[in-house]
């Protein structure tokens, strides 16, 4: 199974910009979808953005234009770059392998998890 690190999180002022790591261990990494899910208190976990192997990329309405999914397939690494950000975007970042992508949509997330990063976006 896959194991996931994610990196990056941190406290930052509205209008700020952080850049999340996930780094994998595993040799699936490079042809599984991959993506990143958030969770906020009291609130159920969501999804922020995927990205297959491939180059196709989706991303929640909420972070549509801020917020940029990319993966280095030959490093077992992906990112998620977020420029203007929202005190709503504080939550746990989680990286996420294995989702289900079918036809443009996100059907379910992987089995394999990270154990996440803060982030948390001042006003």
């Amino acid at each position: 199974q896959l194991q996931l690190v994610e990196s990056g999180g941190g406290l930052v002022q509205s209008g700020g910009s952080l850049r999340l790591s996930c780094a994998a261990s595993g040799s699936t990494f490079s042809i599984d979808a991959a993506g990143w899910y958030r969770q906020a208190p009291g609130k159920q976990r969501e999804l922020v953005a995927a990205a297959t192997s491939f180059g196709y990329t989706t991303y929640a309405n909420s972070v549509k234009g801020r917020f940029t999914i990319s993966r280095d397939n030959a490093k077992n690494t992906m990112y998620l770059q977020m420029d203007s950000l929202k005190p709503e975007d504080t939550a746990v970042y989680y990286c996420n392998v294995g989702l289900s992508i079918v036809g443009g949509r996100v059907l379910g997330a992987g089995s394999s998890w990270g154990r996440g990063t803060q982030v948390t976006v001042s006003s």
